[in-house]
């Protein structure tokens, strides 16, 4: 690990641990503020919060030399992950992405200008596009995707791969809980 890593490291580090004071701080606040009412769901949703922004940022990181960020990425992943020929509709895209036609076209825009994407006519529909992935896109892309991986594999490893396996359970139990197709039991069940 060069030094430089070891830096980047032990800032992750010290951000965790911040991260995590700051959240219990939250709980603590609302346990004096309302004890009438069991916080616990803030210190939950606390730390999905703080797990979403510090992952966004690491990402970032690994993504800022190909100018790109989380939000232009996923644009690239989704077409890549279509296969030949890398390309779909604004519509498929914003489905994949679980994002609005404005927050899409901005990242559409960005990729756009470099030169990672194309608008494409629509053969069967002239009243849509087709947004599908330049050379260039394709080959940035492709050389992000293990790096993206990577970073990621750096901080689920210490993790252990019974513990992952347990959270994806758990994860997806949540999903599930919060898309409302879960058991219907309260938070208080066990």
């Amino acid at each position: 690990m060069t030094d430089s890593n070891r830096g980047k490291r032990g800032r992750r580090i010290a951000t965790d641990s911040a991260a995590r004071e700051r959240v219990d701080e939250i709980f603590r606040q609302w346990q004096a503020e309302r004890p009438d009412i069991d916080p616990a769901p803030a210190r939950i949703y606390g730390l999905i919060g703080r797990i979403h922004i510090q992952s966004t940022a690491f990402i970032d990181e690994v993504l800022a030399p190909y100018d790109l960020a989380r939000g232009t990425f996923d644009v690239l992943t989704a077409l890549r992950r279509a296969g030949t020929p890398y390309s779909l509709t604004p519509k498929e895209l914003a489905k994949y992405l679980l994002l609005s036609g404005a927050g899409l076209n901005s990242r559409i825009n960005k990729l756009e200008a470099l030169h990672y994407i194309a608008r494409l006519p629509e053969p069967n529909d002239r009243r849509t596009i087709r947004i599908q992935l330049t050379a260039s896109g394709e080959a940035v892309i492709n050389k992000a995707i293990p790096e993206v991986f990577e970073a990621q594999w750096e901080r689920l490893t210490p993790l252990g791969a019974e513990s992952q396996q347990r959270l994806v359970e758990e994860l997806l139990r949540f999903a599930d809980a919060i898309d409302g197709s879960g058991t219907g039991h309260s938070y208080h069940d066990n």
